[in-house]
């Protein structure tokens, strides 16, 4: 089988794929600038004469799916495989993988750097530090950016996937109370508690939004949730803007109602009007939708994606869950049968 790789996908990654399916074609959109158009990708995949493709960013559209509907499958490097027309793959019986987690630590990382950061000043006293406004006071910094210790703050988790399950665990360790709402987590673990959306909302310390993108979350938290939160509570988003209501965040923000919130995300990437003014006030912490980016992510998804594509290929292994559309796909295939 020759492989399309579009990826990033580090060169051992590269030789492991070949040993597993026999040839790979490297065409990376890092080198080409951006992820490939839907008229590129199928141009591509004629080119190379791929019989699979692995990608990350690409459009891989209906389009693109229709003109190459023998292909063997489809990996996505991403969590949540939104680049690809993944319900066209299924009524073509193409498996659709994709590599949760890769991202998580990555994440977790930032996001406790950040409120560390939110929670002792550290932005405001360097920019004092910066302008030169250490004046004879030896104490005057100190007592001007005196902050809070993260230890000891219950943190609510919004959504406890691997994201979140990762913070959780270096969390504890500060040590924090962490809640969470999920109606898809089942397992019945001591160190965490189960709460409903408005008891999380009203007693944590810290909200942490860790909710995908579907029908059923888009403008999930709203100004029901976000004005039942405490005057001191922190806002922390670093999973999809999509998911919150602007106009209530900004509210609650504006008018002083919480402390404070930690965004990554954002409506508009490049940021619009109302974006920045999330992102210029005074008592919010904004990256640039950096918390996944670091370059171990892409050897993360590297192991994870050729992990899957053995047991599904070669160890004969089918019910995983990083298989995107394995119980449509398993309908489709029977109802082709």
């Amino acid at each position: 089988m020759r492989i399309l790789v579009t990826a990033p996908y580090h060169e051992k990654g590269r030789e492991e794929l070949a040993q597993l399916f026999g040839e790979v074609v490297y065409k990376p959109w890092k080198t080409h600038g951006r992820g490939y158009r839907p008229d590129e990708l199928i141009d591509l995949l004629h080119e190379s004469q791929a019989e699979a493709l692995i990608t990350e960013h690409d459009e891989v559209t209906a389009a693109v799916i229709h003109a190459h509907s023998d292909l063997k499958f489809i990996g996505v490097c991403r969590g949540t495989p939104s680049n690809v027309a993944v319900d066209v793959a299924t009524q073509k019986g193409i498996p659709v993988f994709n590599t949760p987690a890769r991202n998580a630590q990555a994440v977790a990382e930032l996001f406790i750097a950040n409120i560390i950061s939110f929670l002792r000043k550290a932005r405001q006293g360097v920019e004092w530090l910066e302008a030169g406004k250490w004046g004879n006071g030896a104490h005057t910094a100190y007592l001007q950016f005196k902050g809070n210790e993260l230890a000891g703050k219950q943190v609510g988790m919004v959504g406890f996937g691997a994201v979140a399950q990762t913070i959780a665990q270096i969390l504890k360790t500060f040590p924090c109370e962490i809640t969470y709402f999920d109606p898809f987590y089942t397992a019945n673990d001591p160190l965490y508690k189960k709460q409903s959306l408005e008891e999380l909302f009203g007693s944590s310390d810290i909200v942490a939004i860790h909710l995908p993108v579907t029908d059923g979350t888009k403008g999930m938290i709203g100004a029901d949730l976000l004005s039942l939160m405490k005057p001191d509570a922190i806002f922390v988003n670093t999973a999809r803007a999509i998911v919150v209501d602007r106009d209530a965040l900004l509210d609650v923000l504006e008018s002083g109602k919480i402390r404070g919130a930690i965004l990554d995300v954002f409506n508009h990437e490049p940021p619009d009007e109302k974006d920045y003014r999330l992102i210029r006030h005074p008592n919010v912490l904004a990256t640039p939708h950096i918390a996944g980016a670091t370059h171990e992510v892409e050897d993360h998804h590297v192991a994870i994606m050729n992990r899957v594509l053995g047991d599904y290929f070669k160890r004969d292994k089918k019910d995983i869950k990083q298989l995107v559309n394995r119980d449509d796909l398993t309908v489709t295939l029977k109802e082709g049968s």
